[in-house]
């Protein structure tokens, strides 16, 4: 299976990028969220990456970061709920938001997204809620990662390994996790 692609960016659209990886061009679906966090074509790009294969194809679906593919990943889980239905809803907010909605319950939330009716969004939200509920806090709002774990998670994200993350970040200076990712990378090179 193919989990990470990195490579230039070759084209992009509303729902799929184009990445180019030693000559290979890999085709992604991707989310409203994450085509909005690609960067402009002709730079490099990394993208967490799930395969479905069915019967009659073989389909690449990317994400910007981890924690977007493990929502989609536990929605495909989710009885009625495919592909195209599960890119559609982790591209309707940030995860977090959507896993808060998930453990609080909120049904209606889920209903608002396009293709989501209300069987599917109650369906949804019981099947997944214990397993997103310490994620998010129940009925919390999903805002309450920290900076610095945001950052955590971006460093990972590229390529930094995971023992050396914590360090990087304590020698790090910054509130934003902009800042504290660029903070670290320097240090990572001193």
């Amino acid at each position: 299976m193919i989990a990470r692609i990195r490579g230039n960016l070759v084209g992009t659209g509303l729902d799929h990028a184009l990445v180019d990886c030693a000559g290979v061009g890999y085709l992604l679906t991707v989310s409203a969220q994450t085509a909005s966090k690609l960067p402009t074509v002709g730079q490099d790009v990394v993208l967490h990456a799930h395969m479905v294969v069915r019967d009659d194809s073989m389909s690449l679906y990317g994400f910007a970061d981890e924690d977007e593919r493990s929502l989609f990943q536990m929605l495909l889980g989710v009885s009625s709920v495919g592909p195209k239905l599960a890119i559609a809803v982790v591209g309707s907010a940030e995860p977090g938001h959507l896993r808060a909605a998930i453990a609080g319950g909120d049904a209606a939330r889920l209903q608002a997204i396009p293709g989501v009716g209300k069987r599917t969004a109650e369906r949804i939200c019981l099947d997944l809620r214990d397993a997103v509920g310490g994620a998010a806090g129940l009925g919390g709002t999903g805002a309450e990662e920290s900076p610095r774990a945001l950052a955590r998670d971006g460093l990972l994200a590229l390529g930094v390994e995971e023992r050396s993350v914590d360090g990087l970040l304590d020698r790090s200076e910054g509130d934003t996790v902009e800042e504290l990712i660029q903070s670290a990378l320097r240090a990572s090179r001193a």
